[in-house]
């Protein structure tokens, strides 16, 4: 059987998880051909990977040949995992020069960026898959399936509540996410996969949007309360991380990017404190909030129907603490896995459903594998084994499911600046 000839944009920390499935449990029915990076020394880093794997080296690309290399390599598929602001170049690039397209979420960062792809997908006919890796842990999967199977009838309203600790949270004031031009803030950036769960598990299309918020904990402006004697604990030693180190330390010298610049220095144009009101054509209204600065991480989802109501709570973290030299570390005793965010096993999960006249009752939740609440590795399979449908869950997203969930964060960052509700969606002003 041949193999899928599969080329990548982009080889930093999002890129691993791809890398690692290409070489590895994937192989048999996919190869990483071509790669490119705009930083030579990060693909000497996953090159080393790939060759102690047994693979053979992929060519290497400027990033603006990306169309000729398509056809020169005969690629199939591109994995655009590039920083979100390039996304609409590089996703359409590929799309017209005859690839399909995995992109990480969010699709794009603003209206021009939405443009952009529809206008080479319906030019290219191609695909464009979306990588929303949260709807594939098992524990969103069990909220879905309780909606969709009418356990709480027509849904009413949703609250939704995302709590990023002072570990992971911290972490996007650091990079170059901090800059709203290069990712369309959290609400673009970190709430896709937020707005992106609510629409699939309500199964409706957001068609209004309102939102409020601003920069309140981190930022030049917030610094003198959080000012401590010593070692500063938001302060990030990513030379202590050998994985870290190859990527971001060892390599500044290629493009002169920092990824452990100051949380309350200058520069930094996206909130950290938001909350936003949509409302859906089913007739639903979700209010959602996102902190960035919570001692504990994870998130609750109460979801309201017109038959009883279904509750979900996550704990992913319970807990940021101080070392003996003043640094923060993950408290041990309450975090067995210790690890990114995005690789924590949750300490608690809990799914409760209670019916109009009956009594709640939990419902079980299956063992998820790997990142993201136990959903990567179910994603991967249904990536690269080319699953287009998985009724009745659903779980497989594409262009348009991409395009509803980045369009609630656009909207919401156009309702930041003009104190207004902006209808969706937004083709219907085109």
């Amino acid at each position: 059987m041949s193999r899928e000839r599969y080329g990548m944009v982009g080889t930093g920390h999002r890129a691993e998880m791809y890398i690692d499935a290409l070489i590895g449990p994937h192989s048999d029915v996919a190869e990483l051909v071509a790669w490119s990076d705009s930083n030579p020394g990060r693909l000497d880093y996953y090159a080393d990977k790939v060759r102690a794997a047994g693979s053979a080296d992929p060519v290497r690309f400027d990033p603006a040949a990306l169309a000729d290399t398509v056809g020169a390599q005969r690629l199939d598929r591109i994995i655009v995992t590039t920083p979100d602001f390039t996304h609409a170049e590089f996703v359409s690039a590929a799309l017209l020069a005859g690839a399909d397209v995995v992109v990480e979420k969010p699709l794009t960062i603003d209206r021009t960026g939405l443009d952009t792809i529809r206008a080479a997908v319906e030019q290219s006919g191609r695909r464009v898959v979306t990588t929303f890796n949260y709807r594939y842990s098992p524990r969103n999967s069990a909220l879905r399936a309780l909606i969709a199977e009418g356990s709480i009838g027509r849904v009413t309203s949703v609250h939704f509540e995302w709590a990023l600790d002072t570990m992971h949270g911290a972490d996007y004031f650091r990079r170059w996410h901090r800059d709203k031009a290069n990712s369309g803030g959290l609400l673009v950036h970190k709430s896709s996969h937020h707005f992106d769960l609510v629409n699939w598990w309500i199964d409706s299309s957001p068609v209004r949007v309102f939102a409020s918020g601003g920069l309140r904990f981190y930022g030049e402006g917030n610094a003198a309360p959080r000012e401590r004697a010593g070692v500063d604990p938001f302060a990030l030693d990513i030379a202590a991380d050998p994985r870290l180190k190859a990527l971001y330390v060892d390599t500044v010298a290629h493009d002169g990017y920092h990824r452990d610049q100051n949380v309350f220095g200058p520069g930094i144009t996206i909130e950290d404190n938001l909350a936003v009101l949509v409302d859906y054509a089913s007739g639903a209204t979700m209010s959602y909030s996102l902190n960035a600065h919570s001692p504990w991480e994870g998130y609750r989802v109460t979801v309201n129907g017109t038959e009883g109501r279904a509750e979900l709570e996550v704990v992913e973290r319970s807990s940021v603490l101080l070392d003996a030299d003043g640094r923060a570390v993950l408290d041990p005793s309450a975090n067995p896995v210790a690890g990114p965010a995005d690789t924590v096993r949750p300490m608690t999960e809990r799914l409760v459903l209670q019916r109009h006249w009956e009594s709640a009752r939990e419902v079980p939740i299956p063992e998820g594998i790997g990142g993201h609440g136990g959903g990567d590795a179910f994603l991967l399979e249904h990536l690269f084994t080319r699953v287009e449908s998985d009724a009745p869950l659903g779980r497989v997203a594409g262009f348009d499911d991409g395009v509803r969930a980045v369009s609630v964060g656009i909207a919401g960052n156009e309702s930041l600046r003009t104190g207004l509700p902006v209808t969706l969606p937004f083709d219907q002003h085109r």
